[in-house]
């Protein structure tokens, strides 16, 4: 057994590998997890308590029928709770939402109705994802927005979802192309990263033109995305598996989903959380992640080691603000 360490703030659950979609950027349907072999309740009920924040997500999370109970079981773990999905069980999202108006709500939209319904895979998917948002809206659920994951295909939608977004008072959630176990695709790459990063820029300006302190903050995480197309290292220290920590369908302790190939610290049907989390095992994935050198840069293991490391974010802030004020370009520094 290694020196204690604290509990991660930050837990991902990703409660299936079963998908309604087709994405061109993540075979995850092609490889979907059976439903007797899930993770339950009980394995669900072993997770620490205490947590800033827990992401559910899939695959497809609506598709799992005890949602509603994964819910009321993780509420009083965590401060937040943000559900990761492609909108298409409204029926379902808004039950849920009805019963706990405090979540929040990710629905994934690639971009407009052309390039969402190509890359998804999902006939009239622009329209079911933006008329669940429009009632989650109408019911007065506030933690609400869009999701994109920008490719060479979807690129030139992104400041005007971003636009439609903004308009409309939907938070606005960014990702790029990345490959790993968790999306089953190792040969995702951008075939024109100076374009796809063009169109990032135009969103950390209009963001860092903002009033709003947590739209600067984006501005960063975006800039760390034009900085991961271009191939370059990461601005903050990857902390997966010490900050936060995913759980797989299958009930197995992840450092993160970005490595190419899973990498277990130990399974919560097996021991517990505790555990597993300082654990010698947990231990030699920590030292893995140390020298991993992948650069990624995903909400899941970004935005933590943001958090931690405030000042950092702060001052890229305040210099690059003050040149969009002063119609200067964008410096790519951390």
């Amino acid at each position: 057994m290694s020196h204690t360490i604290h509990l991660p703030k930050e837990i991902c659950v990703i409660l299936t590998y079963r998908c309604n979609a087709k994405c061109n950027m993540c075979d995850v349907w092609r490889h979907p997890t059976k439903a007797d072999k899930e993770i339950t309740l009980q394995d669900i009920e072993k997770l620490p308590a205490g947590l800033r924040f827990i992401n559910i997500t899939g695959g497809e999370p609506f598709i799992r029928k005890d949602i509603a109970e994964i819910v009321n079981l993780l509420r009083p773990k965590t401060k937040r709770i943000v559900i990761s999905t492609n909108g298409f069980f409204t029926e379902r999202i808004i039950e849920l939402c009805k019963k706990y108006p405090d979540l929040g709500i990710r629905i994934s939209i690639e971009g407009l109705q052309k390039s969402n319904d190509t890359i998804r895979g999902i006939r009239n998917g622009f329209d079911r994802g933006l008329r669940t948002l429009l009632t989650l809206r109408k019911m007065g659920i506030k933690d609400i927005g869009f999701g994109m994951t920008v490719q060479d295909m979807n690129c030139k939608d992104l400041l005007p979802l971003y636009e439609l977004s903004d308009a409309l008072g939907y938070e606005f959630a960014t990702a790029t192309l990345h490959n790993s176990h968790y999306f089953c695709k190792l040969d995702n790459r951008l075939e024109k990263p100076d374009i796809v990063s063009n169109e990032f820029s135009k969103l950390v300006v209009e963001l860092l033109k903002s009033k709003s302190p947590k739209k600067w903050f984006r501005a960063y995480f975006n800039y760390g995305l034009i900085n991961y197309a271009q191939g370059g290292k990461r601005f903050l220290k990857c902390e997966t598996g010490t900050e936060s920590c995913f759980i797989d369908p299958s009930g197995d302790v992840l450092p993160c989903n970005g490595m190419n190939s899973k990498m277990s610290m130990g399974n919560i049907r097996e021991q517990t959380f505790e555990d597993i989390w300082n654990s010698k095992r947990a231990s030699e994935v920590r030292k893995a992640v140390d020298v991993c050198n992948k650069e990624c840069w995903m909400v899941g293991n970004a935005v933590p080691v943001i958090k931690k490391n405030m000042s950092v974010a702060i001052k890229w802030i305040l210099k690059n603000k003050l040149r969009v004020m002063m119609g200067k370009e964008l410096e790519l520094t951390s």
